[in-house]
């Protein structure tokens, strides 16, 4: 993301100075077949179009974006551990893996990133092993029942997020100078 914005942290302007955020959007089993599978649970658009819009939200915010998508636990963990240094954040549907995978679970820990999870159903209005998420308890925030329309919401929660984060570190500096003055 590319911009000059500004925020308010303890009851301070802050101007951010202009930066390049990289969000990786990790898909997990079954999402590659949107479009055709349960239309009446998942609704008529397919990945392809949802990555479609996420783009069109990157390019007018300035920000990079990269897809994956597997069926695989194993290379969702790789892709996870990848983004270590390499992303500002992620956002992560992880299918059904997210109700049964500690490895995932323990790789977004790991990396300490600000990660958005989505379900694009109401996990918890769904059938009961649905309801419980393993991957909830370290992501940043949860949007689950949006439909589509919840890797939107996703996208802006996170350049949010990694807004503010920015700002505390310019505040924190302009403390320590502050500080160091005196």
């Amino acid at each position: 993301m590319k911009y000059f914005s500004c925020y308010w942290y303890n009851r301070k302007i802050f101007y951010i100075k202009e930066t390049k955020v990289k969000i990786v959007v990790i898909q997990g089993p079954n999402l590659n077949m949107l479009g055709h599978r349960e239309q009446n649970i998942y609704g008529p658009m397919k990945l392809e179009e949802i990555h479609g819009q996420m783009e069109a939200v990157a390019k007018q915010n300035g920000t990079e974006i990269e897809f994956f998508q597997t069926n695989l636990e194993g290379e969702i963990v790789d892709k996870i551990q990848e983004c270590l240094g390499d992303a500002d954040g992620i956002i992560l549907n992880p299918a059904a893996y997210s109700h049964t995978s500690i490895a995932i679970r323990d790789a977004i820990a790991a990396v300490n990133l600000p990660t958005i999870e989505v379900h694009i159903s109401n996990i918890y209005r769904r059938e009961d092993f649905r309801a419980k998420s393993m991957t909830a308890a370290v992501s940043t925030g949860v949007i689950s029942g949006f439909g589509p329309f919840g890797y939107h919401l996703a996208m802006i929660s996170l350049l949010q997020i990694l807004g503010e984060m920015e700002a505390m570190e310019v505040a924190q500096k302009k403390q320590e100078e502050e500080s160091a003055k005196a």
